[in-house]
């Protein structure tokens, strides 16, 4: 099985790129980011040719989420519930598998959570505060989730590194927006739910990035972070077999700044 999270900036602008994206990598389950356009624009006939439900969160011009799956989500949930909140930034669904797929799995399923956090735009701002509340809220709901869900992917544009190696000039970007103290203390909080960064389950190229900037050649000169992120429950982690950074689709003329970070899971078929 294979999970993927992809801030494609603009979903009208770069449906054609998704589409392509999903035919060469048909994975189970997408998280889109970024959408900037509204539930009623949302291209669910273009996903459904492709082969794929989809469930959206969308928001005029900003934010907007999505999940595309080969199989319909179960139990989904729009936002942070007990967050009061009117940004279009979290969707959530349970994919079922099949009986035995996840040992000890009753009722078998992955609850998938794909989130949009808050930029933030400079520490002392009230958009930095608001990002700090909106992690607080994320992590007392995320707690009664796993709880609830023992089987849990949270996967989408963190807007935040965990340390110096996720950034391309760390002590340029000291204590400066997705590298503050405060931002990676509640990074570290998601984690201390029981959760774990898939990616670094698995030795990684060194500046191995998933954001690049549009501006002085960032893509090419790898000037970039990692801000893209797939968090995995304890329990699926000796399931994960695999987590990688497709870079490919940020080669694209009028790319998105972000390129798909991909997760795979080894799951039983008795």
């Amino acid at each position: 099985m294979k999970l993927a999270t992809w801030n494609v900036n603009s979903l009208t602008v770069r449906l054609p790129q998704v589409l392509d994206w999903l035919a060469a990598n048909p994975v189970d389950v997408l998280a889109l980011q970024e959408l900037k356009l509204t539930d009623d624009k949302f291209p669910h006939a273009a996903f459904a040719a492709a082969g794929y439900q989809s469930v959206c969160f969308g928001q005029k011009t900003y934010n907007g989420v999505a999940l595309l799956s080969r199989t319909a989500g179960q139990d989904v949930v729009r936002n942070i519930p007990g967050f009061s909140d009117d940004m279009a930034r979290v969707i959530s669904a349970t994919f079922p598998l099949a009986s035995g797929a996840i040992q000890g799995d009753t009722p078998p399923g992955i609850r998938v959570v794909g989130a949009y956090f808050p930029n933030g735009q400079e520490p002392g701002s009230d958009k930095f505060e608001y990002k700090l509340a909106w992690l607080q809220g994320l992590r007392a709901w995320l707690r009664s989730e796993l709880q609830a869900y023992p089987n849990l992917v949270l996967m989408g544009d963190y807007n935040i590194t965990f340390d110096d190696a996720d950034v391309w000039d760390p002590e340029g970007m000291r204590d400066q927006i997705h590298c503050t103290d405060e931002e990676r203390y509640e990074l570290n909080a998601l984690i201390a739910l029981g959760l774990a960064d898939a990616h670094r389950l698995f030795p990684q190229a060194p500046k191995s990035y998933s954001w690049w900037d549009y501006r002085d050649f960032g893509f090419k000169r790898n000037h970039g972070m990692r801000i893209d992120h797939i968090l995995i429950s304890h329990a699926l982690q000796p399931l994960a077999t695999g987590c990688w950074i497709d870079k490919i689709p940020r080669k694209n003329e009028r790319p998105s700044d972000h390129a798909p970070v991909v997760l795979e899971l080894a799951l039983n078929h008795s």
